[in-house]
């Protein structure tokens, strides 16, 4: 089990860089979806309803597309999240993907008025 461990605590602390990477590895040399393993184990642990989904606190903000924009939703990826133009770019590059998870509603709102503004696609989660 601490192999298990080691791993955990290794995945928690990828970078954004690290994960988009990650994902790709998965992908390209073992033709594992990552989005599509997470929903199939976020799947199972939802059985108790419509009203565990009208409860939902926390949100995840995906960009589904930078559309004509794509300079501009780099700069405003980069300074929403902070991160360096290099990482923003790459997190734009392998749309879609999550911006930012585990957000407050109000807070996933605010992030998907800023990004489509500057032209891109967004979907809350």
């Amino acid at each position: 089990m601490a192999d298990l461990k080691a791993l955990a605590d290794t995945l928690v602390a990828l970078t954004v860089k690290e994960v988009s990477e990650l994902a790709d590895i998965l992908k390209e040399e073992h033709g594992i979806e990552p989005a599509a393993a997470a929903v199939a184990v976020a799947a199972p642990g939802a059985g108790g309803g419509g009203e565990a989904a009208a409860e939902q606190t926390e949100f995840t903000v995906v960009l589904t597309s930078a559309g004509s924009g794509k300079l501009k939703v780099v700069k405003e990826v980069k300074t929403l999240l902070g991160v360096g133009l290099k990482d923003a770019k790459e997190l734009v590059d392998g749309a879609p993907a999550n911006v930012k998870e585990g957000v407050s509603k109000d807070e996933a709102e605010k992030i998907k008025a800023s990004l489509e503004a500057v032209g891109a696609s967004v979907e809350l989660k």
